[in-house]
């Protein structure tokens, strides 16, 4: 059994509401082996590795840079989940419609639709009731988190839960930061939050689901270039002697890069953490920033995640 691998005051939360939102794409059906199909040519989506180091934050370049862990504000008129879901889903749909202007943001666009397929089938499979969402604020899960959003907004409001179920494994040596954008984010985006800090994952979950004993299918924003992630699909079943859930994976092939052109180009609130060089968030005693960003001539200084290019430097700051 492979472990799911993971990584607020009120303005608005800058991601604008489109005035005339087009009509919802159709996302794409997904094959009988639980992926969805590749666009255009059926071959994988590219990653384009650039040689200038800030083609990334330029193409992911947001109006504001200010993302501070205390902050993952709402936007106006989404005091509830069915609202904040509708305005996800308008601006998602918007962000699909939109003339991409460079290679990389037409492959996330593209990997969007496949996500959003993902989670549809998902929605078909097991009822509101029997899903979950394992969040820990890190970068991955928080575009799934987004993503999930959008889609339940294509469901009646009134079949919306108030609070959307989710399980937060902690650290056991967490940063206050991480627990601080947590906090805020699950209150920006209404979830019901079952904090854990077991020994281990599998025992966490465990205890997860003895609360929730009626949840079959827990969403999880594992990528494949995560540790244990390169055989995993879009559907896995637990095994091993783990608690019996279904590990729904969206954002599975999404390369880093596209993660940070998502969330900056829709500019979605980020923990504070990946503007001082973290990459991938672990612990206090594991988890540094990353040497690749190490800003030239300037000791303690690093440049923000969104520069990093390339997948396998993603890690290089976690001692596992």
């Amino acid at each position: 059994m492979q472990k799911p691998s993971h990584e607020t005051t009120t303005d608005t939360l800058p991601i604008p509401i489109p005035t005339s939102p087009p009509g919802p794409s159709t996302p794409p059906a997904l094959g009988t082996d639980g992926r969805a199909p590749r666009i255009g040519t059926g071959l994988p989506i590219p990653y384009r590795s650039h040689k200038d180091p800030s083609r990334n934050a330029r193409e992911c370049a947001a109006p504001s840079r200010r993302r501070r862990a205390e902050c993952a504000p709402t936007p106006a008129g989404t005091d509830s989940l069915p609202a904040l879901c509708a305005h996800l889903h308008a601006r998602i749909h918007a962000f699909l419609h939109e003339d991409a202007a460079t290679d990389r943001l037409r492959n996330v666009q593209a990997q969007t639709r496949i996500s959003l397929a993902v989670i549809t089938d998902a929605l078909t499979r097991y009822s509101l009731s029997e899903i979950s969402l394992s969040y820990n604020g890190g970068k991955d899960c928080l575009v799934l988190l987004v993503l999930l959003l959008s889609c339940l907004g294509a469901l009646p409001a009134a079949a919306l839960p108030a609070l959307l179920p989710s399980v937060y494994i902690e650290s056991r040596h967490p940063f206050p930061e991480v627990d601080a954008f947590v906090t805020g984010s699950s209150r920006a985006y209404h979830l019901a939050v079952s904090r854990h800090s077991n020994a281990s994952m599998k025992a966490a979950f465990a205890e997860y689901l003895r609360e929730r004993q009626g949840v079959k299918c827990i969403f999880v924003g594992t990528r494949r270039t995560d540790p244990q992630g390169g055989g995993l699909t879009f559907f896995d079943q637990t095994d091993g002697g783990w608690p019996a859930f279904m590990r729904c994976h969206p954002v599975i092939d999404w390369h880093y890069a596209e993660i940070w052109t998502f969330i900056r180009h829709l500019g979605i609130p980020y923990c504070e953490l990946y503007d001082r060089g973290y990459t991938s968030l672990g612990g206090t005693t594991d988890t540094h920033p990353n040497p690749a960003l190490k800003a030239e001539g300037q000791e303690a200084r690093f440049r923000p995640a969104y520069e990093l290019e390339m997948d396998e430097e993603e890690r290089l700051g976690r001692d596992r």
